[in-house]
Parts: structure tokens; C-alpha cells; sequence
């Protein structure tokens, strides 16, 4: 009994150290035979491949392949892969999917490619026998009616996380060589595509059909050579954009994360690669000015600013689907930004050198090629739709290079003052700044809400070319004999003389008759406003604030008639603000102080600049507009009055400085503006009690009902609230309110 239970033990441990070696291989080799048997024994044309055991011999063969891996060593290759390679059984394989015999081989090979390369571990890409064959069958995917469009996307993504693993066999997989080298690999191509690839292929199975002979520009017949199907460096791209058209969310999600693995590779020549030896930023920027094209000219500008900005692959969730907005165009316009937050997502995950080449593709093809002229045309509807979707974009830019390209586009480059007659340096720029001016108010709302999300993007230049660039010398204040900054202060008995134009307004003396609370309730004690103060710059910032609080005449005022109106409930809302602008400034090297006026620029020669004197101009015309666009007028010169710029505080915030002759500040044109209120008051029975029902009806406190006077009583209202939004700014801006804000008992 032991002799036998020995000679069982011995047979057993043979058969598990010898045997299985030659039995993997022997059994490998029984199924690829068996494949091949198919086509010699087989004459039938219609029978589908599922109907036939090559899936289930492929799915051995793959298993065989993953076990022999297991049992081999780290460095070691085992018979049966070695088998695969030297007789080059993938490029047979490819052949055979080619031909689509039996029909659906395609997608058998599809799958079998993908899993193997999925489910071996070794690195193989860089394996000639294997890039080659892999190299084909991408060139065959991506082809016009195409019914394997799920199994091309697997196997895309497949390959591109197994470049993300090894990036150096990406050239490879490009097939980026010299032409010299392309030709020949084209020529070595077509011939193991006729069957020269080292296993015999038979003879009677059907070349390949062109199944695309009737297909567009775009798509081409899987018989021509490589060159005419993509271009021999790009296959692998061009493939991948197409996919990514897939009306199949599955398939058209696949490409995007196959595109996102490729470009999100860290190594700077692989960037390098991406960005100058193939099309990849080419025809992202192309198809982002495809999906712009398809935008219907007929969108209405409300659901345009009411998009909510959408995140790439929204619309392949099943959430997205559910909160999607319908209105006619929408679907085209989820398209349009759903691509072009993935392009701004794959710029900021790409290495800086193919993100600033995608960004710069983008501005010469959509920017100037297309949304140029779109916004410089002499359709008004034209003008105000294109302009909301340049808003909308604008809102969805984050990445750096992108947001660079936006700017030298809208603003151009120019960094000296603005001259008042200059308006061909940058055509586009002073067309759009005049545009907030249009004749067309939803045009001037619309365009005032550009600039309002330019303002909130952390660029530099932005603040600087539309406004900065002129308050540089700052030649807006009067200078003494001396050439100092002229410092005169005010006592009691002084009159209040900042230039000609406040001599003319006798009523600003007397506007600080009351507060702007009972004592019991104001957030400031406002100390005598006609106390001697400091200097230009450096004026008390508590007299500032109630300077703007006490600006609006009493009878003018509605905030003391409705709860929840008064000034503190603007206070958090701009210390938000202000941490949010300050944020940005961490790289800009602003001033910490006023910098010294210089004697060779006169004061004559002071330009607030386009974009300030539209803004003034609109500002100084509150009692007439809209309120619609009172209310965006106000909010973008609030969010300029926010950046804590020295200059830029001192010229809209400090009602003190003393104003070279000719010049206007934001409380200049106010204190006009306050003047021709006073008069029209007058005039004007029950002029409170009609503001305060307004106020009320904005409120939805009160019934629509016929009040006489209804602009102009619309706008006061706007006015005391931007007064009282310009003393927030001015309050959170003091260093001890920005840093002890909270400790505040009244906010």
C-alpha cells in the first residue's frame, strides 16, 4: 500500500512540473488550428461568428495566455506567448477582423485585443508583433456605420491607459517616424495586410468590402492605405475625436477618458509629441467650431445666461439627463459647453507646453475665426445672442492657458494709457466696451455682463488694460506749485471745493443734515464730517463710508420704510467679495500705497479710459435706464470698487481727493447725478410715499399698480443702493473690519 501511495505521488508531482508546459501549449495550439480549420473547411458566408466556437477558442487561447503569465517569472516569456509572436497571430487576427468573415470577427477581435492587453501584464506595446497589428486595427475603427462602436471605444481606452502606463511607446502607436520611414511602414503594412504575415492565411475566405465607399470627406474604406484613411502620425486621434461624436453616450464617454489619459500624461515630451506632431489640438479646436455652428441663431439670450454651467460629462450621467434644461437649442447648446468644459479640462490637466498649443488652436480657429466676426456684425440680434454665449464661455474658462488666449483675444496686449481717440488698436475691445453703451439696452446688459465675469477671472491683465493702465500716474488729482498732491483741508466754516463742479452744486454742503440711522442704530459713529483730514489717499475711511451713506437726500431715501433694507445687509456680501478679489492678487505685485504723481505727465492729459467713462456715462444717466441695467451698470462698478488697488480705491472710493480740473470720479458724477434729483423732486408731489410703494412692489411687498414717474423712481431706489454698497466696500475695506469682520455685533 505505501509502494503504491509513492508511485501516486510521483506520478502526480510529474504531471504537475512537466506535463502542464507542453499541454498549455499543445492545447493553444489546438485552438488557433482550429480557427484557422474554420476557414479552410468552411464555405458558408452568411453563418454569424457567434454561431461558431472562434469566440470560444479565443476566450482559450486568452485564458491559456493570462495562466502561462502566472506560472512564468517576471522577466520570462512562456511558449505559448512566444508562439503568438514569432507567428505574428495577432496580425492574422487583424486580417481577419478586416475581412468580417465570419460577419461580426471584427468585434471578436476587438474584444480579444482589448483583453489581452487588459489582462497580460507585461509590457508588450513596445513588441513589434504586437504595436504593428495594433496600429491596423485602429486605423479600422472609427469607420462610417460602424456597428461596433462599443467594443472600438473599449479597445481605444484599453491602449491609451496602456501609453498613460508606458508613455514611451506612444510613438509607436502615432507611428510618428521621418517619411522616409512612414513610407516604408506603409509599404510593409499593405503587404501583411495582403497575408504576408508569417501564418498562412487561406485562401477562400473574402477580402475585405468597403463598406464605407459612399461615406463623407471624413470617413474613408478600410482597404486604403494609411496615409488616406489618417494621416499615418494620427490614427489613434483621429479615431478618438470621432468616437467621441458617438451618439452613444457610452461610447462617446469612452473617448473622453481616452483623450483625457493621453493628454494628462505627465512627461514633457509626450506633450511635445501631442502638441507638434499631430493634429490633436486641431481638431478639438475644429469641432468646438462644429458645435458652435450648430447653435440655432434663434436661442433666446434669457436661457442663454440662465445655462447653468455644465460640467463635461454631465450629459452621459443619468442625473444630467433628468435636470436637463429644455428649451428650443438646448441640446445643442449642452453639447457646445459640455465640449468646451472638457477642453478646459483637459487643458488643466495637460503638461504647460500642449496646453498653451490647445489654447492657441483654439483662439485662431473659434475666437478669431468664427466668434470675431459674429460679434463685430451689424445684426443687433446677432450681436446680443453671440455675445451671451461669449458670457456663458466666459464663465466656464478656468484653466490658465485658456483664460491667457481669452484675454489677448477681448482685450489685446496694449499696456500704455488709453488715448480718447484710439479706437483702432483693438477694434474688438472698444467695439464691445461701446456696446455697453448701445442703443440696444438688452445689448448693454449683456455686454456689462461679460466685463462682470471678466472681472471675477483671476488674470491680471484684465484690471489692468480696462481700468489701471490710466490711474497709473494718477493725473487725475491736482497737484500744488510744488508738484506735490494738493492736501488742502476743510473745517467747519470751509466750503466744500474739490473743482468747478462742486461749486456749482450748493446743496452738497447740506447733505449731511441727518444720519444715515438712529444713533441706536448705526453700525459707524460718524465723527465731524468737516474736521480737518489728511491728505488725498489717506482720508479717514469712516468719513468716506458715511460720506456715501449721507448722499442721498433724505426725501429720497426708503431703506427706514422696509425691514431688511438698510446698510449692514451689504456688509457680509462685500467682505465675501473682497476675499475673493484679494485672492487673486497673491502673484499680481500691486502697490501697497499711493504712488507719487509725476511731474512730466500733466493732468491734462488724464483719460479715465473707455471702459470708465462708459461706465460713468451710464452711471450719470441712473434716473432714466432700466432698472435691468441700472442694476448690471451698478454691480460691475461695485465689483471694480471691491479691488483693493490703491489708485483704484482712491479714485471711486475717496469722495476727498482733490480732482485736477476737467476730471470726473465715480462721487463726481454721483453728486451730478444727486443734483438733478433734487431738482426733479420738486416737481414731483408725494414724492416719498410714491418711492417707498416702489420700493415696496420690487420687494413683492405690494400689488402692481399705475405710479407716474416709474424709471425715475426706480433708479433713486438704485441709487440709494449702490450708495450704500459703495460705504460697505469702503467699510470692509478698513484692516480692522477685513480681518475682524466677524466680531461685528450689528453685521
Amino acid at each position: 500500500m505505501d509502494m503504491f501511495s509513492k508511485l501516486t505521488h510521483l506520478f502526480q508531482q510529474a504531471l504537475e512540473t512537466r506535463e502542464p508546459s507542453v499541454n498549455l501549449l499543445d492545447s493553444f495550439l489546438d485552438h488557433w488550428k482550429g480557427i484557422t480549420n474554420y476557414y479552410i473547411e468552411t464555405t458558408g458566408q452568411t453563418r454569424p461568428v457567434k454561431q461558431t466556437d472562434i469566440p470560444w477558442r479565443l476566450k482559450q487561447m486568452l485564458d491559456i495566455l493570462v495562466y502561462e503569465e502566472g506560472q512564468q517569472g517576471h522577466e520570462e516569456m512562456g511558449p505559448c506567448m512566444e508562439y503568438l509572436l514569432q507567428h505574428k497571430l495577432l496580425e492574422t487576427l487583424c486580417t481577419l477582423g478586416k475581412a468580417q468573415y465570419p460577419p461580426g470577427m471584427n468585434q471578436q477581435v476587438l474584444v480579444f485585443f482589448s483583453k489581452i492587453l487588459v489582462q497580460i501584464q507585461k509590457p508588450m506595446l513596445h513588441i513589434l508583433n504586437v504595436y504593428r497589428p495594433v496600429q491596423k486595427l485602429v486605423r479600422l475603427c472609427g469607420l462610417l456605420g460602424s456597428q461596433t462602436e462599443k467594443e472600438e471605444a473599449q479597445f481605444m481606452f484599453v491602449v491609451c491607459s496602456r501609453v498613460k502606463q508606458d508613455p514611451y511607446v506612444l510613438n509607436y502607436i502615432l507611428e510618428i517616424k521621418k517619411d522616409n520611414h512612414s513610407k516604408r511602414s506603409i509599404s510593409t503594412s499593405e503587404d501583411t495586410e495582403k497575408g504576408r504575415s508569417g501564418e498562412t492565411v487561406p485562401s477562400n475566405y473574402p477580402t475585405a468590402s468597403n463598406p464605407a465607399s459612399t461615406s463623407s470627406p471624413q470617413q474613408h474604406s478600410p482597404t486604403d492605405s494609411p496615409s488616406t484613411i489618417f494621416p499615418a502620425n494620427a490614427g489613434l486621434i483621429h479615431v478618438l475625436v470621432h468616437l467621441s461624436r458617438s451618439q452613444k453616450s457610452r461610447v462617446a464617454l469612452k473617448a473622453f477618458e481616452s483623450l483625457l489619459l493621453l493628454v494628462s500624461i505627465p512627461k514633457e515630451d509626450t506633450a511635445v509629441c501631442l502638441a507638434e506632431s499631430t493634429p490633436l489640438c486641431q481638431l478639438l479646436a475644429e469641432r468646438l467650431c462644429e458645435l458652435f455652428s450648430q447653435l440655432p441663431a434663434t436661442l433666446e439670450p434669457a436661457d442663454i445666461h440662465s445655462f447653468p454651467q455644465t460640467h463635461w460629462n454631465v450629459p452621459f450621467s443619468q442625473s444630467g439627463m433628468q435636470e436637463r434644461q429644455s428649451f428650443p437649442g438646448s441640446e445643442h447648446m449642452e453639447r457646445f459647453f459640455a465640449w468646451l468644459d472638457f477642453l478646459d479640462h483637459l487643458m488643466r490637466e495637460a503638461p504647460k507646453r500642449l496646453a498653451v498649443k490647445l489654447a492657441k488652436e483654439i483662439h485662431h480657429c473659434w475666437l478669431v475665426g468664427v466668434l470675431q466676426h459674429e460679434l463685430l456684425q451689424m445684426s443687433e440680434m446677432g450681436v446680443l445672442v453671440n455675445t451671451a454665449l461669449l458670457c456663458c464661455s466666459v464663465r466656464h474658462i478656468q484653466s490658465p492657458a485658456m483664460l491667457e488666449e481669452l484675454v489677448s483675444f477681448l482685450l489685446g496686449r496694449h499696456t500704455e494709457r488709453e488715448q480718447r481717440l484710439d479706437t483702432e488698436s483693438h477694434v474688438l475691445r472698444y467695439q464691445l466696451i461701446e456696446h455697453c453703451d448701445h442703443i440696444s439696452d438688452e445689448i448693454s446688459i449683456t455686454t456689462l455682463l461679460l466685463f462682470e465675469e471678466l472681472l471675477q477671472k483671476p488674470h491680471r491683465d484684465i484690471l489692468f488694460n480696462l481700468v489701471l493702465r490710466n490711474l497709473e500716474n494718477r493725473c487725475y488729482v491736482t497737484r500744488t506749485l510744488g508738484g506735490g498732491d494738493d492736501c488742502r483741508h476743510f473745517t467747519d466754516t470751509d466750503p466744500v471745493e474739490e473743482n468747478g463742479e462742486l461749486e456749482e452744486d450748493p446743496f452738497f454742503t447740506d447733505m449731511y443734515g441727518e444720519d444715515e440711522f438712529n444713533s441706536s442704530e448705526q453700525l459707524l459713529h460718524r465723527p465731524q464730517l468737516m474736521r480737518e483730514h489728511r491728505c488725498s489717499g489717506q482720508t479717514q475711511a469712516l468719513d468716506i463710508v458715511n460720506s456715501f451713506l449721507c448722499l442721498v437726500p433724505q426725501e429720497a431715501k426708503t431703506s427706514q420704510h422696509v425691514q431688511g433694507a438698510r446698510y449692514e445687509t451689504y456688509v457680509h456680501d462685500a467682505h465675501g467679495q473682497l476675499k475673493e478679489c484679494t485672492a487673486f492678487l497673491l502673484d499680481w505685485d500691486w502697490p501697497k500705497s499711493l504712488k507719487p504723481t509725476e511731474l512730466s505727465v500733466s493732468s491734462s492729459d488724464f483719460f479715465e479710459g473707455h471702459f470708465l467713462k462708459v461706465l460713468f456715462d451710464r452711471i450719470g444717466r441712473i434716473l432714466e435706464q432700466p432698472y435691468e441695467l441700472n442694476l448690471q451698470v451698478t454691480s460691475v462698478l461695485s465689483r471694480l470698487a471691491v479691488f483693493p488697488h490703491p489708485h483704484l480705491h482712491e479714485y471711486l472710493l475717496d469722495p476727498y481727493i482733490i480732482l485736477a480740473p476737467g476730471v470726473r470720479s465715480l462721487f463726481s458724477v454721483l453728486i451730478r447725478v444727486i443734483g438733478e434729483l433734487m431738482q426733479r423732486i420738486e416737481v414731483i408731489p408725494n414724492f416719498t410715499e410714491k418711492l417707498v410703494h416702489v420700493r415696496r412692489q420690487l420687494m413683492g411687498l405690494d400689488g402692481e399698480s399705475g405710479v407716474d414717474h416709474m424709471p425715475l423712481l426706480k433708479g433713486v431706489i438704485i441709487l440709494e443702493e449702490f450708495c450704500k454698497e459703495l460705504a460697505a466696500i469702503a467699510f470692509v475695506k478698513l484692516p480692522a473690519n477685513n480681518t475682524n469682520l466677524q466680531n461685528t455685533d450689528t453685521v
